[in-house]
């Protein structure tokens, strides 16, 4: 997964991306709520990890910003030594999916993690789940997406990008985002690798001819892919 985290403390920062970075995910981290901001109006991820107490917005400042006007949907946990069962019950009515107080533990962590990545359908390439949206099914024991029960020839890379764009439905998703998703390489790579499987892949699925498909560029960012029936 592609994770964000929000940590002023060099050292704790330093020791979750190492444990993350193990468990094979790309991490960004920032020590200032308003950078976080920034970057993430301009990117998009899988996973944030939040501090409460860091410079400039709090972590609760910047989940309700996140929420209200940047991502509803993405997984959110706190990591802080608050531990007050109010800053739990505030946290969590904000929108954080979990809470955990510091000091953190290697293994509990990335069980937590874990447990996210699973909701969200990471590591299932084995298995033979289908995924339906009328008129498309994408089958994972294949590898196949099929439109009105007709195979549609993709390439590998075609599969895995059409795969992440329908499990991500209405989430803006930024081309740094899925360079590193689909094709394993860093954002700081051409873009336009990206641009240009997007075009071919709105043409093989035939998304202009489908009214309540949208595959949308976003100006600056990325790529939205959405049901507006």
């Amino acid at each position: 997964m592609r994770i964000v985290i929000l940590e002023d403390d060099r050292d704790q920062a330093d020791l979750l991306v190492a444990w993350l970075q193990e468990a094979g995910h790309l991490c960004d981290v920032f020590n200032d709520g308003n950078a976080f901001i920034r970057a993430y109006s301009k990117e998009s991820y899988d996973l944030v990890l939040l501090d409460w107490m860091v410079p400039s917005l709090s972590g609760i400042e910047v989940l309700q910003h996140l929420r209200s006007q940047l991502d509803p949907v993405v997984p959110v946990v706190f990591i802080t030594q608050r531990n007050a069962e109010e800053d739990i019950v505030e946290a969590l009515e904000a929108g954080a999916d979990d809470f955990m107080s510091k000091p953190v533990r290697h293994n509990e962590t990335l069980a937590r993690v874990n447990a996210i990545a699973r909701r969200m359908g990471f590591g299932d390439a084995n298995t033979s789940d289908d995924y339906d949206f009328p008129p498309y099914k994408i089958d994972t024991r294949l590898r196949q997406v099929s439109k009105n029960a007709e195979p549609i020839e993709l390439t590998q890379k075609e599969y895995e990008l059409t795969l992440f764009l329908f499990k991500n439905l209405g989430r803006v998703i930024s081309r740094g985002h899925l360079l590193e998703l689909v094709w394993g390489t860093s954002s700081k790579l051409n873009t336009r690798t990206v641009d240009t499987h997007v075009s071919r892949l709105r043409s093989k699925l035939d998304l202009d001819a489908e009214p309540t498909w949208q595959l949308t560029s976003v100006y600056r960012h990325g790529y939205r892919l959405e049901n507006t029936q």
